[in-house]
């Protein structure tokens, strides 16, 4: 959530940043509302509390007493209906601050919908084919890869198996992307390329709980839209979207050492969404399922180093769509389409050939101290300008493979006249084999 002090100090400027998120400026009047009862409320509170103090001070010395038993106890009384006041106060007043969206970064374009998102970049130039492509249910179902009807049979709309060499080019780009990220020269020479001072830590693979409990997803402000999410009733825990929604709450209440930043992880797990407003879109294929795995990358850094962080995320990106041979575009998300919890958003899109088009295979968020604020997850800093101060860390979350997505984008782009799909040269060592089919 927001700094309070910048909700205090600065709400027409909060206003104007939710309102070009498409949230509604009135959470900010509601919030300051109840925030001035509140610091009323905690100002009479600690005039009653020290009033107490004399009273109990007169009772027990025996000076003046007389009388003031009664007073002591009235007072007594007004203290604990104050604080049940002030506890009620308090909750309704942080239900509305956790509803306040983060503000954009300065350079995030202003726009009302997806079409004024802005492309920084392309690499690499769409296939010509000399032949016509087919798309990748298509392609699968011909090679007895992906098989969607005996999925609808088992477990409805929008599931597949992945069979044969489909599951394991799927294990093979989670293999690489594992290798890549935890390889300390790839880390050091991508860092490198960002700026000189950026740590070039490389990453810790980690599986992590596809369940969260509902109060830790809210502290992640990625449990909305609920309606989007799979939930257990009888165990009171949520399917989770994304690794970053358990990885992020890995230092949840934790006071980091300053030489311990930046943390990075790179989870893999099985993602679940009900993709629920969605329907009659994508509706072919396994562009968009309701169940997918994902490689996902989280970091911890100090807050001077985290937009750098955002820098090298994307490259990273980059770097592994580029190794294999994949034309995409970067693209920087506009204040309309980003996420709630987001400062700046930057978006990568593969090509399709199916499609004619670019379509999102990779997101970075740059969160900043936003869900750490939430989730009080702090930094204690020993560098001699703040030794002894505590801040909250800034956190980033990318992805590095949404597999469903890679893998049609693969097959897509790898096709042949015959039908068959050419393996990328880099995973080729995985599936010990250059061509599916």
């Amino acid at each position: 959530m927001l700094d309070i002090k910048l909700l205090r100090e600065s709400p027409d400027i909060v206003k104007k940043g939710i309102a070009a998120k498409k949230s509604d400026p009135k959470l900010v009047d509601e919030f300051m509302k109840l925030d001035g009862e509140w610091r009323k409320l905690i100002s009479s509170l600690d005039e009653k509390r020290a009033g107490q103090k004399k009273l109990t001070h007169s009772v027990h010395s025996g000076q003046g007493a007389e009388g003031k038993i009664d007073e002591a106890k009235e007072n007594k009384e007004e203290i604990k209906e104050a604080e049940e006041k002030l506890g009620e106060l308090e909750k309704k007043r942080d239900a509305i601050w956790r509803q306040i969206p983060n503000l954009p970064s300065d350079d995030t374009p202003h726009g009302t919908s997806e079409k004024d998102n802005r492309v920084l970049r392309k690499n690499g130039e769409p296939r010509k084919f000399d032949f016509k492509p087919k798309d990748h249910v298509e392609l699968g179902e011909a090679l007895g890869i992906i098989d969607i009807a005996s999925a609808a049979k088992v477990s409805g709309t929008r599931f597949s198996y992945l069979k044969g060499d489909a599951a394991l080019l799927e294990f093979a780009l989670v293999q690489y992307a594992l290798e890549f990220l935890t390889n300390p020269e790839i880390t050091e020479s991508v860092a490198r390329g960002i700026d000189h001072g950026l740590s070039a830590k490389p990453f810790i693979p980690i599986v992590p709980p596809v369940m969260i409990r509902p109060e830790v997803f809210e502290k992640m402000a990625r449990l909305e839209p609920k309606e989007d999410r799979y939930y257990i009733p009888s165990d009171d825990l949520y399917l989770i979207g994304s690794a970053e929604h358990t990885l992020g709450p890995l230092h949840m209440d934790e006071m980091i050492p300053e030489e311990r930043l930046p943390i990075r992880y790179v989870g893999f797990s099985t993602a679940f969404r009900r993709e629920a407003g969605s329907y009659g879109k994508d509706t072919r294929g396994i562009l968009r399922v309701h169940q997918f795995d994902k490689v996902e990358m989280e970091s911890f850094s100090l807050p001077e180093h985290s937009r750098l962080e955002q820098d090298f995320f994307v490259s990273l990106q980059e770097n592994l769509l580029w190794s294999l041979e994949l034309p995409y575009q970067v693209v920087l998300i506009c204040t309309a389409d980003m996420g709630g919890p987001n400062l700046r958003q930057i978006d990568i899109e593969t090509w399709i050939p199916s499609q004619g088009r670019y379509r999102e295979t990779h997101s970075a968020d740059y969160i900043g101290d936003y869900q750490s604020r939430r989730l009080n997850t702090r930094v204690k800093r020993s560098s001699p300008t703040g030794e002894g101060k505590t801040e909250f860390v800034h956190m980033n979350d990318a992805t590095v493979f949404a597999v469903g997505r890679m893998l049609i984008a693969i097959m897509e782009n790898y096709q042949t006249a015959d039908g068959k799909i050419e393996v990328p040269k880099v995973l080729q060592k995985y599936l010990g084999k250059k061509i599916i089919g």
